[in-house]
């Protein structure tokens, strides 16, 4: 009995072994070195999503493989494509754009608000008062008074038949629409004034640049003769100041007259001033000594400084010279034709 208990030990030491080991069927046996390695094919891999429900998942929905794809929808459909404008001709929005044109205006633009009638001041001041200010406050912002005088030339002339002197200015007195305009001009020499005028104009700007002027001329010298007078100033591009006037005598004689001056700025206050003047005449008046066509003219150049802007001397050299007819006046009178001069003059204006 002792010896079948002995051979039962080996047995019951190695059962919980084997226990252990059954529920491992995975674990691999070690081959015995004389056993060959048998070849087996790999088992297919399993499905990671085997067990699950993908149509419950949210954006993961998939037709099964069988069902075909649905065909994506036409992001035009619905639209006239007939009515786009054509992209072949520019090949850009750009093109697009200037097809299809501006867009028209909102109404607010084409057509302005009309002005408030009713003033909320008035509620707090006296309405009259408040009426007296409005009326100043649009007669400082457009509609004020100014008035300026200006001695455009004011000059000794040095020349070789005898030294003279000459003047060219003006007054002016008003608003930017409606002025009185006073001019004058000149010239004579040891002997006396030459030639004389003053003339009294009303003003009136019919553009941006240009003055219509309206008014008399009075001569004092060579002869006392009264002209009516129907001119204009404007101011060309390139700042060029230009002017121009009709004169009707009280005698019947028809005279004109043209003008121009540039500012070439060599420094701020260094200014090189190219002037011309041309004088004609209808008819010949020998009692003037003025021949028809043109009559005489006047060229000039003078360079100035501005110590201020409202005070600039100045030197130069004007070269004039008689025409036609008036120029057998002249000589007939013992005077040269031509003359050159050079100039030594102020320009100052307040």
């Amino acid at each position: 009995m002792k010896a079948s208990l002995i051979a039962l030990l080996p047995a019951l030491w190695s059962a919980p072994a084997l226990a252990q080991h059954a529920g491992h069927a995975s674990t691999p046996v070690p081959a015995s070195p004389s056993a060959k390695p048998v070849a087996t094919s790999p088992a297919p891999a399993a499905d990671p999503h085997a067990g699950h429900d993908m149509s419950a998942m949210p954006g993961m929905a998939m037709p099964p493989p069988s069902q075909p794809q649905a065909t994506p929808a036409d992001p035009h459909a619905g639209h006239d494509m007939g009515a786009m404008p054509d992209m072949s001709a520019s090949g850009s929005a750009e093109g697009a754009a200037e097809a299809m044109g501006p867009p028209p205006l909102p109404d607010h633009e084409t057509a302005p608000p009309a002005a408030p009638t009713d003033h909320l001041a008035d509620k707090l001041f006296d309405p009259l008062a408040m009426d007296r200010a409005r009326a100043q406050l649009r007669k400082e912002h457009g509609g004020a008074q100014a008035s300026k005088v200006m001695a455009n030339l004011l000059e000794y002339q040095a020349r070789s038949g005898g030294d003279g002197y000459h003047w060219d200015g003006e007054a002016w007195f008003g608003g930017d629409l409606n002025r009185l305009v006073l001019k004058s001009e000149g010239e004579g020499d040891r002997h006396g004034v030459e030639a004389g005028e003053v003339q009294a104009l009303y003003s009136r700007a019919v553009g941006l640049y240009t003055d219509l002027q309206v008014g008399v001329r009075q001569d004092v010298e060579p002869k006392s003769r009264t002209y009516a007078t129907v001119g204009f100033e404007t101011l060309l591009p390139y700042w060029i100041e230009a002017g121009g006037a009709l004169f009707l005598s009280d005698k019947g004689d028809l005279l004109g007259r043209a003008e121009g001056a540039i500012d070439w700025r060599v420094t701020q206050r260094l200014i090189l001033q190219p002037r011309a003047e041309l004088n004609f005449a209808a008819q010949n008046v020998p009692e003037t000594a003025t021949g028809s066509g043109l009559s005489d003219g006047e060229l000039g150049l003078r360079l100035r400084y501005e110590v201020r802007r409202e005070f600039a001397p100045y030197v130069g050299l004007t070269w004039s010279r008689r025409f036609g007819r008036t120029a057998d006046y002249a000589r007939a009178a013992g005077r040269d034709v031509s003359d050159t001069s050079v100039v030594v003059g102020l320009r100052a204006w307040f």
